[in-house]
């Protein structure tokens, strides 16, 4: 039996989100899931490794840039680029009703989606339950999960010197957008009193956007240099058995944060400017959020009001 997934959000949180449907398809059906994802989903950096994954297929559609999926007879070919592998069953995390005619276009007998037609203030996590629950009598209740291979863990304890005597601690530090960029104060003060706590390692994790790398030099140029490891230059794949080491992490909200609590990983969210379930949906999720609200979502705004205390004392119940 060939299972395709479809989920065509963009970036590699919303992927992550969504693992634990994919999973328990793979369960219940005793076979990897086939994803089709958009490539800014990233998913064949960091799923290659999962044993409930197959094949990963690029939804080759990018805004204004005419790409292959796009329009009309963008549809036919995929419909005829899926068709190739002749899938039974196919799961769509949407409601829309082109990728209901694309299924059926590509021959899969199984059409499983959510009801057409309702993508308006669409739950971004509710459908996926009802159609999880409805299609397969599943109930959801596990954290996503990225499998990565032992031995690249431990070539990263060498590669890195990481000891285990010492806190490891991944810094999530960058972030897509301006607001959800903590200032790099916020993280200097935390990483003073972590380090007047114990003996610690902290991995600075971010992109290459300029004012990414202001926040990141601006801590590499402190006193805790020597105990700061930027790890910028790497890939998605390999900075992934450099987080699984890692004993906690603080992480804005980022592709650091999903990839890290989805590798098993304590991680604190620092939520300044996104719908609190971005950084709530795992177990493995410690959400902080701006002094004076109550939650947080878009325009609040908050990456001045995240306050280092709250992040040491979470970390400290973390870590016992």
């Amino acid at each position: 039996m060939k299972i395709l997934a479809v989920q065509n959000r963009m970036g590699i949180g919303d992927t992550v989100i969504f693992l634990p449907y994919i999973k328990a398809i793979s369960q219940k059906f005793r076979v990897p899931v086939s994803l089709l994802v958009k490539e800014n989903s990233k998913a064949d950096q960091f799923l290659n490794q999962s044993d409930y994954i197959d094949k990963i297929i690029i939804l080759q559609r990018i805004k204004n840039k005419n790409s292959r999926h796009d329009g009309i007879l963008g549809s036919f070919k995929l419909a005829n680029d899926l068709r190739k592998h002749k899938f039974d069953k196919i799961f769509i995390f949407n409601s829309s009703l082109r990728f209901n005619l694309i299924a059926r276009l590509a021959g899969i007998k199984d059409v499983y989606q959510y009801p057409l037609f309702k993508k308006t203030n669409q739950h971004i996590t509710q459908p996926a339950k009802d159609l999880i629950k409805q299609s397969l009598n599943s109930e959801i209740t596990s954290n996503p999960e990225i499998q990565i291979d032992q031995d690249l863990i431990e070539a990263a304890i060498s590669k890195f010197d990481i000891k285990n005597n010492q806190l490891n601690i991944l810094l999530g530090i960058g972030g897509s957008e301006p607001s959800k960029r903590i200032p790099a104060k916020t993280f200097l003060s935390v990483i003073e009193k972590i380090n007047n706590l114990r003996s610690c390692k902290f991995f600075l994790a971010t992109g290459k956007n300029e004012e990414e790398q202001l926040i990141l030099n601006e801590i590499m140029n402190s006193k805790f240099k020597e105990k700061c490891i930027p790890i910028d230059g790497l890939s998605i794949s390999q900075t992934l058995p450099v987080i699984k080491n890692c004993n906690v992490s603080i992480c804005n909200d980022t592709s650091f944060s999903h990839l890290s609590s989805a590798l098993g990983i304590q991680t604190i969210t620092l939520m300044a400017d996104t719908p609190l379930i971005y950084g709530s949906y795992s177990s493995n999720m410690h959400p902080i959020i701006p002094d004076g609200e109550i939650t947080v979502t878009h325009n609040t705004l908050g990456k001045d009001k995240i306050n280092p205390d709250k992040i040491f004392e979470k970390l400290i119940s973390i870590i016992g």
